[in-house]
Formats: C-alpha cells, structure tokens, sequence
C-alpha cells in the first residue's frame, strides 16, 4: 500500500464507492460508514470474488444480484497483498457464475469491464489491454494488467472479460489526477487472482513462501560495481538473522538471478515466485558472488506478518564529503546509530549521494565490501576504486526501512 502523504497516492486510487461519515464529537453518535464496490460469481454455490478494500473492516456484507435480489454474505478470506477478497453468499442458491480464462490475454486483446461505477448499478465498458506486468506500488507483488476500458469508484473488485466472456482481471485500480477515468485502469490477471482465491477457500489466508532477504533493483551502476554484464537480478542488501538464506548461506552483496532455473530480472519477479513456491517448498537460487555464478539450495520458510525496521538516528558532529554532498561522522559518536559505520549527520539536497537515495541519518556500513568507522574510510575507498579505474563504488548502508546497497562515482565533483 502506499505510505501517507506519498504523492503518487492522490493519482493510483483503489475506487470503492464510500460513504463518508461525518465528524462526531461529544454527545453525537458515530454514522455507521457504506462502502460498494464490484465482484462477480465464481460457482454455484455463491463464492463471489471481489477486491479486499471493498470489504475491509466491513461488519456486515450484503450482494446485489444482477437480478434484482439482496442477499447477506459472510467473508471467508482477505489478502491485503493482493487486494482480493473471498466472499460466500449465506442463501443455497444456485447461482449463475462466470469461469476464468485459461490463457493470459495478449497486449492489444479487447476487453470488457463489467461493474458498479459510482453506484448506479451494472455498466458494460469495453477497450484494450494496453500492458502486462505493470507495478503500481500498490503491494509487493504488483503483476497488474493495464487496460482502458473506463472504470471508476465502484468498479473495484468487477471482473474484466476478455472475447470469449471469460474472467481475464479482477479490476482494482486506476491512474487519476481528475479523480474520474482518464482510460488507465488496472486489474489484477486472472492466474494471480486464481492462486490466491483457492488459497482463502481452502485455509481462509494466503500462506508464502519466504526466505528472509532485503532486496533491491540491480542498477547499470551496481552492476558495473560488481562485474555483472547486464543490470537484472535481485541484490541482497541484508539477510535476516536465523532465516532460510542464512542457512543456505547467501550474504549481502550477492545477486540473486534465477530461480529454478528461471532468470530473474527484477527483484518483485523474484518476490513473486518464492511467494508462489509455498512454505517448506526447496527451491534453487543461482546467484552472483565475486565474479561468478554459484548455486544454493534453500528450504523456504513462511512469510512473516511484519518486518522489523531499522530506528533513524539523530545528527552529531559532522565531517564534510563534499564531492558527493556529505556531512559524516562516526557512527560510535551518536547516540542511537549503533557501534559500527558512518551516519549521515547532514546532506546536500541536490547532491550526488541525495539524487542516489541517501538521506540524513542513514548508517554507510561498509564500502567496496569493507567495513568503515570514519569518514576517511570512504574517500580511501572511492580514491582506491578511481586508482584501478573503477567508474562507481557500491556502499552498504543501513536505512530507516532496512538495508540496501548504493552505487556512487567514483569521481564525483570536489
């Protein structure tokens, strides 16, 4: 989900229908707050797809039939990764439903968006989908088709159909600075939507696999830095303690770049398929360790609910690194930073190292894989890099979010 106050908030909007309850103080009593939105039948016996933020915190489900009937429902499962939802109409039924389509649709394929948009009940809209693969920032394992049928609020959780009238999407999102339909919608495909749906019926929670591994994109920069001919892969920035990568012994710094065989090129495809793999699946990853490919197996364990988080420590005393538009000091000198690195005590918003995602109080651990407790420790390993006619130096650094590796020049301006 996206964080408060990120600006791409107002654009990506999930677009269930909301009521909006007003405010209340003393002696007024709370409004019981409405939400609608879009699902659709999956069997006969009234399992109904729809997107969780349509249902979340709901205490009570109703759905409206294409014929005209009210019916209660009860939810038998959520996933907030995913934003799905499962749904069981209490009433025998039978009921109509639709099937998902077997076969993922082509780029350029007509669709058609069926749903509720702003409540005025059921809408046909048709159109094509524009792109596969799209990642929104919505969750960690964003795999949206991109289509422009118009969908708006209320729309959310309807299906997408392709020619045939089989379920290709499960529309979710939409990209809007107006706030209505500007022809980009997003759905979630059919194959993802499938997988999570059985998991909520059978268990009633989606279970993944998960290795323990903070990871990040491989930059041309970070590529050239550790020899890789092509920037892909997932680079681990830090295994977590007494997880499957440590066993399997995977450090920070290697790049993870197949699965099973299977390339990976960036670090959300390699999140998707542990997450599809299960827990106590073993699987093996090839990464890329000093120069060479190496393989490991890994027995994956189950995704945890929460991730710890790194505390952001304060300023201190400052030494200049002007070149990259750095103030440092030694991590031992402030409180809160820990024993070990470098903080970040002040930062030059238009700097190099601001452009490459340093902030003030981030902790720079090591550089070119050696540790560092000063300043210096850094020049002395940009001026080395520069000496063996190294164009970037890759510093492990320890942020308010965890762990992650950053490439910087190993000229920068004086």
């Amino acid at each position: 989900h996206f964080r408060d106050g990120d600006p791409l908030e107002k654009f990506f909007r999930r677009f269930g229908e909301e009521g909006m309850p007003g405010p209340f103080g003393r002696g007024m009593k709370p409004r019981r707050a409405l939400s609608q939105g879009s699902g659709f039948t999956i069997s006969a016996d009234g399992y109904v797809v729809t997107n969780n933020h349509v249902v979340a915190n709901a205490s009570e489900v109703t759905v409206t039939l294409d014929d005209g009937r009210t019916l209660s429902a009860k939810v038998v499962g959520t996933d907030k990764k995913t934003d799905l939802a499962l749904l069981k109409i209490n009433d025998a039924g039978p009921f109509k439903y639709v099937t998902w389509s077997p076969a993922a649709p082509r780029i350029g394929d007509w669709v058609i968006a069926v749903g509720n948009p702003f409540g005025l009940g059921g809408s046909v809209t048709a159109g094509i989908v524009s792109a596969r693969g799209r990642d929104i920032g919505a969750g960690p394992y964003d795999d949206f088709l991109q289509i422009d049928a118009p969908v708006n609020r209320g729309n959310s959780g309807g299906p997408t159909f392709d020619a045939k009238g089989q379920v290709v999407g499960v529309n979710t999102a939409i990209f809007s600075p107006s706030g209505g339909s500007v022809g980009i919608g997003f759905a979630i495909p059919a194959e993802v939507a499938q997988t999570v749906v059985a998991s909520l019926k059978e268990n009633g929670s989606v279970t993944r696999g998960w290795i323990g591994v903070q990871i990040q994109p491989v930059t041309p920069e970070i590529a050239e830095s550790l020899g890789l001919k092509a920037a892909r892969g997932a680079l681990v920035a830090e295994p977590q303690a007494n997880s499957p990568a440590v066993a399997a012994g995977l450090k920070s710094g290697d790049v993870i770049v197949a699965v099973n065989g299977e390339k990976i090129e960036t670090p959300r495809e390699l999140a998707r398929k542990i997450a599809a793999a299960g827990p106590e699946k073993s699987v093996e990853l090839t990464y890329w360790r000093n120069g060479a490919e190496k393989t490991t197996q890994v027995k994956l364990g189950k995704l945890p609910d929460q991730e710890a988080r790194a505390e952001r420590p304060a300023k201190a005393e400052k030494s200049a690194l002007t070149g990259l538009g750095l103030e440092l000091a030694p991590a031992a000198s402030l409180p809160g930073a820990g024993k070990e690195g470098v903080v970040v005590a002040d930062i030059d918003p238009d700097g190099l190292a601001a452009q490459k995602g340093l902030k003030t109080g981030d902790v720079i651990l090591e550089a070119a894989g050696k540790p560092v407790s000063r300043p210096s420790d850094i020049s002395d390993a940009l001026a080395s890099a520069k000496k063996e006619g190294q164009k970037a130096v890759l510093l492990r650094v320890k942020t308010a979010d965890g762990m992650r590796f950053v490439a910087v020049a190993t000229n920068p301006a004086s």
